[in-house]
């Protein structure tokens, strides 16, 4: 069995906390499969995390949605190595993150708001004693400072709704400056340059503290990555590290699902009331031009397997639009045998899977292809009048634009889902055949709710 070259010591069982600092990588043997698997556990927690900020989920909600994915997640059969996970998945994921500044930044941006929640559960003690981790040169308030300022910090305490209990009696003194979310949101009473924050405000003093060290860490990290560890790796950890980042790690929908067959007399149907509009844009650029690309046909191809068009289903319908540009005796012979291939009937008898998200929006087509991502790949006009054929209103147009400027692809889908069907998608959208299934659901239940 391989092993991650680290030899295993215990970890100290008697820390007053749980949450750990990640300050050094950890002495412990991990098996090659573990290593992916811890990943991606942990990969799950941020990725979920990462679509609740972007949709604009309030900190408590954040907090609730952490805590969910965090059990849901991060558990192991033996109670005694679930901190190992911990601090193995994490320094996975550093070395996976730390090799681009967008990879770093998204890396950074996550971690620090799962260290924020997982601060928060800590008890008082125990958060003075990782403030005490970070050697934070913040000078407590003494008592008779306190009874001086108590009616001011009672005014700013009553303003965001939270009193001042014996247990918030502990103030902090800070350069205004270092908590500027908590200035900002008035949340701190400000007296000649210092804001005093109090001890259940503190987590934005340690949450800063840990992006700083973390930020420092990662630089660190790609510099090693760079010299030595990726040449060292690459037959055994660089394959695995390289593809973790854009890994999908939800169902392969190598089996169409709930909906198990579609016929060619009503795909024209379906494709204007289910499909997502990647593949809607494939679909009609097909029916109109009587043909596809590669990119074009194995990113349909493939879609059009996982809904439950079966082989012969799916020869009839490539060869009665190709046949029409390239004629029945081309097809047969250069394009037939690609579209078994991908049902695992030629060649290594693959049984190819639908592609994710996240596959799309990296590919890069070129001139005269239509696959891709076209929340990505589109111009702004483009999209908006695909997003206008989609009958997707001015409103959520401008919605789904602005998830789009600021990258947030998958979710401009999951904006568009709801638009379209009027309904939520709290799971968000993370594969064009998800977007396929959770449409069939409401179409079918609005068709049920009528008769």
């Amino acid at each position: 069995m391989e092993i991650y070259g680290y030899q295993r010591k215990a970890l100290h069982s008697d820390a007053i906390s749980t949450l750990p600092l990640y300050r050094s990588a950890p002495p412990l043997d991990v098996r090659l499969e573990d290593f992916e698997l811890f990943a991606i556990d942990r990969l799950r927690v941020l990725k979920g995390i990462s679509d609740g900020l972007s949709r604009g989920k309030k900190p408590e909600e954040i907090d609730n949605l952490a805590k969910d994915l965090w059990k849901a997640n991060m558990r192991h059969p033996e109670a005694s190595e679930v901190v190992n996970k911990d601090i193995i998945s994490h320094f996975v994921l550093r070395l996976v993150y730390c090799r681009t500044e967008d990879l770093r930044k998204w890396f950074l941006s996550m971690e620090t708001a799962l260290f924020r929640y997982r601060f928060r559960l800590e008890s008082a003690e125990a958060q003075r004693a990782l403030m005490a981790e970070f050697d934070l040169p913040y000078k407590a308030v003494s008592n008779s400072e306190f009874e001086s300022m108590k009616d001011n910090l009672g005014q700013v305490a009553r303003s965001i709704g939270q009193p001042l209990t014996p247990a918030d009696t502990k103030f902090y003194t800070v350069p205004f400056e270092e908590v500027p979310e908590l200035v900002a949101g008035r949340r701190v009473f400000v007296h000649k340059g210092h804001a005093y924050v109090a001890m259940n405000q503190v987590v934005s003093l340690v949450a800063t503290q840990f992006r700083s060290h973390l930020s420092k860490a990662l630089i660190l990290t790609n510099r090693k990555w760079t010299s030595s560890i990726r040449e060292q790796e690459k037959d055994r950890l660089t394959p695995i590290v390289e593809a973790l980042c854009t890994s999908y790690l939800g169902p392969d929908y190598s089996e169409p699902r709930e909906f198990a067959e579609i016929s060619i007399r009503d795909i024209d149907q379906i494709a204007m009331s289910s499909f997502p509009l990647c593949m809607r844009h494939l679909f009609e650029k097909l029916r109109e031009d009587h043909h596809l690309k590669h990119g074009g046909r194995m990113q349909l191809g493939l879609f059009l397997k996982g809904v439950g068009l079966k082989l012969d289903d799916a020869l009839a319908f490539w060869k009665a639009e190709f046949s029409q540009k390239v004629g029945a005796e081309r097809f047969d012979k250069e394009y037939a045998y690609s579209i078994r291939h991908n049902y695992g009937r030629e060649g290594k008898r693959t049984d190819y899977t639908p592609f994710s998200c996240q596959k799309i929006i990296s590919s890069t087509p070129g001139v005269g292809d239509h696959h891709g991502c076209p929340y990505r790949h589109f111009s702004e006009e483009n999209l908006r009048a695909a997003l206008g054929k989609m009958r997707v209103n001015s409103r959520a147009v401008e919605d789904v634009m602005d998830k789009v400027r600021n990258r947030h692809y998958q979710l401009a889908c999951t904006l568009t889902f709801e638009a379209v069907h009027g309904t939520s998608c709290d799971a968000g959208i993370n594969h064009p055949n998800q977007y396929f299934s959770e449409s069939q659901k409401v179409v079918q239940s609005k068709s049920h709710s009528t008769v």
